[in-house]
C-alpha cells in the first residue's frame, strides 16, 4: 500500500494560505453541526517518528471550539494500562455524544511501534489485530465516525528532521532512545504498517494516508479529508442510513431451551446448608489472597429474573472477602452521562485491575434483555449487542481475566411469592417497585429473550452458569461452589 505513494506532494505557501483559511471555516462550521446532532467524532493520528503529528494536531485545533474537544495524548500510569485488558484505557477516553477526541496515541502503537520494539509478542499482535477490528465497529455501529490518518515520510526525510531537532536546544528532548530506535528500525516498521493496513482497513473505518514530506499539503489533505468524512457521516446521520459494520447477523434460535430441563426442586435443609457455607467461604478467603498474589482479575457477573436471589448470592459470596480486594458494582438505568456513550462504556469503566475482583449486580447484557423487551433501543441495537458482548468478553478471557457468569433462575410462582413476602415486610418493602410488578407482568416476552441470551452468549471461555434458585440456600451454595470451581481451573 504505501509503497505506490509519492511522498514528493508539495504545496506552495500562497496557495495553503487560501486553503487553509477557506477550510477552517468550513471545519469550524462542521463541528458545531455535529454537536448540534450528537454525532461522536475520534480523529487518529499514527506514523513514523518526526513525520509531524504534533504540529498537525495543533493545525487541527486552531478552528475548533476547545469546549469541544479533547486531546489524547500519553498513557503512563501502569494501573491504567498493564492491569488491565489493552483497551481499557481507550474505551475510558472515547468521546460523548457531540465531542470530538484527536487521539495522538492511539490503539495502534501496541501493533506499530512496540512491535518492532519488540515490546508486543507475535501472538498478541494476532488477537489484538481482531480486537482493533471488534473496537473500531463497535463504535462505528453506535454511531460513532473514527477518521484515521498515517504520516508517511521517507527513511531519508526523518533522518534530516531527528539531526535538525538534535541541534535545537528547545527539540533535542524529543530525540529520545526510542525514537533513534525506531528510526533505525524504519523498514520494520514500515513492515508492520502494512500488515494493519490489512487487517485494519475497513470500510466503516478506513485508513488516509497522508503524505507528509511537506506540511502545507499535509495540512491541507487532513482538513480536506476531515470534512469530507464528517459531511458524508451528517448525510448520513440525517437520512437514517447505516454505514456497513462487523457484527453478527441476527438468527432465529428455533425455539431453543436452555432453561426448560433446569430442576428448580432442589433444595438444601437449613442445616445441610450452614455445614456448607462456612467452609466454603473460608475457602474463598484464601483464593482471594491467591488472586491477589498472582495478579489474577476476576469479573463475576449476575444475572437472573427479579427476587431470584442475586443480591443473597453476592452478600454470601464477599462475606469472608477482603474487601480491599473487591468491588460490587450495582447496574441501574444509565444516567444522562452514560447515555451520551456507548453502552459498553460504562461497564468498561469497572474492569478489575489484576489481582482484584469485580462482581456486576445486573450487567451488559440489559441490552439484550430490558432494553430489548422495553423497546428501549432499536431492533438493530439489540441484535448486534450479541456479538459486541461475546467480542468484549473475549478481550477480557485474553487478558487473563477469570469470568463468571451467572444466571439466577426461578419459576413464576416463586417470584409472585417473594414479591408479596416484601410487599408484606416492612424491612423488604423497599425492595419492590412498581417497575418489578410490571416487568413481572411481560414474563413470557422476557423468557425467550433468556433463552436466546444463554444460548447465543455461553462461549468455551466465558459460558453460563444457571443456577436453580428457587431454594435460595442451594443457590447460594450453588454459587459458591462453583465460583471455587472455576477460579481454581482458571488458576491453573
Amino acid at each position: 500500500m504505501l509503497e505506490k505513494i509519492d511522498l514528493n506532494k508539495f504545496m506552495e505557501k500562497e496557495d495553503y494560505k487560501k486553503e487553509f483559511d477557506s477550510l477552517s471555516i468550513e471545519l469550524g462550521a462542521l463541528q458545531r453541526e455535529a454537536r448540534d446532532l450528537k454525532l461522536p467524532i475520534i480523529v487518529l493520528f499514527e506514523g513514523f517518528e518526526a513525520a509531524g503529528k504534533g504540529t498537525l494536531i495543533n493545525k487541527l485545533l486552531l478552528p475548533l471550539d476547545p469546549r469541544g474537544y479533547d486531546v489524547i495524548k500519553r498513557f503512563e500510569c501502569p494501573s491504567e494500562t498493564d492491569n488491565r485488558p489493552y483497551f481499557y484505557k481507550f474505551w475510558k477516553t472515547i468521546p460523548k455524544r457531540g465531542d470530538i477526541s484527536i487521539v495522538n496515541e492511539s490503539w495502534y502503537k501496541a501493533l506499530l511501534a512496540d512491535k518492532v520494539l519488540k515490546r508486543t509478542s507475535s501472538d498478541e499482535v494476532e488477537y489484538l489485530l481482531d480486537e482493533t477490528v471488534s473496537f473500531e465497529s463497535q463504535l462505528v455501529a453506535d454511531g460513532y465516525l473514527i477518521v484515521k490518518f498515517f504520516l508517511y515520510i521517507s527513511k531519508e526525510e526523518q533522518n534530516n528532521r531527528i539531526k535538525k531537532m538534535e541541534k535545537n536546544k528547545d527539540e533535542s528532548w524529543r530525540v529520545t532512545d526510542e525514537v533513534l530506535k525506531l528510526h533505525k528500525k524504519y523498514e520494520k516498521f514500515l513492515d508492520a504498517a502494512e500488515i494493519v493496513f490489512e487487517k485494519t482497513d475497513t470500510a466503516f473505518a478506513p485508513w488516509t494516508i497522508i503524505e507528509a514530506t511537506d506540511k502545507h499539503y499535509a495540512t491541507v489533505k487532513i482538513f480536506k479529508s476531515l470534512i469530507e468524512a464528517i459531511k458524508f457521516k451528517i448525510e448520513t446521520v440525517k437520512s437514517g442510513r447505516r454505514e456497513p459494520i462487523l457484527f453478527e447477523s441476527f438468527y432465529p434460535t428455533n425455539n431453543s431451551s436452555a432453561l426448560s430441563n433446569i430442576d428448580l426442586n432442589k433444595s438444601l435443609t437449613y442445616e445441610e446448608y450452614i455445614a456448607k457455607l462456612h467452609p466454603l467461604q473460608k475457602e474463598i478467603h484464601d483464593l482471594q489472597f491467591r488472586l491477589w498474589k498472582e495478579g489474577v482479575p476476576v469479573i463475576v457477573a449476575f444475572e437472573g429474573w427479579d427476587a431470584a436471589g442475586k443480591g443473597g448470592s453476592i452478600k454470601r459470596l464477599t462475606e469472608a472477602m477482603d474487601p480491599r480486594g473487591y468491588t460490587v458494582v450495582p447496574i441501574g438505568a444509565p444516567n444522562d452521562y452514560e447515555l451520551a456513550h456507548h453502552y459498553l462504556w460504562r461497564f468498561w469503566q469497572n474492569v478489575p485491575e489484576k489481582g482484584n475482583i469485580t462482581i456486576f449486580d445486573r450487567t451488559w447484557y440489559g441490552r439484550v434483555l430490558v432494553e430489548r423487551v422495553e423497546k428501549l433501543c432499536s431492533d438493530f441495537d439489540w441484535q448486534r449487542a450479541y456479538s459486541e458482548i461475546k467480542q468484549m468478553e473475549k478481550q477480557f478471557t485474553n487478558f487473563g481475566i477469570i469470568l463468571l457468569k451467572f444466571w439466577l433462575h426461578i419459576d413464576k410462582q416463586t417470584q409472585l411469592e417473594r414479591f408479596e413476602e416484601r410487599e408484606k415486610n416492612p424491612f423488604k418493602h423497599w425492595k419492590i417497585t412498581e417497575d418489578d410488578w410490571r416487568n413481572r407482568s411481560k414474563w413470557d416476552d422476557y423468557l425467550p429473550a433468556v433463552e436466546e441470551m444463554l444460548i447465543r452468549t455461553s462461549t468455551k471461555e466465558s459460558p453460563w452458569n444457571i443456577i436453580e434458585a428457587n431454594d435460595k440456600h442451594f443457590a447460594r451454595i450453588k454459587v459458591l461452589e462453583t465460583f471455587l470451581i472455576k477460579v481454581k481451573e482458571g488458576l491453573k
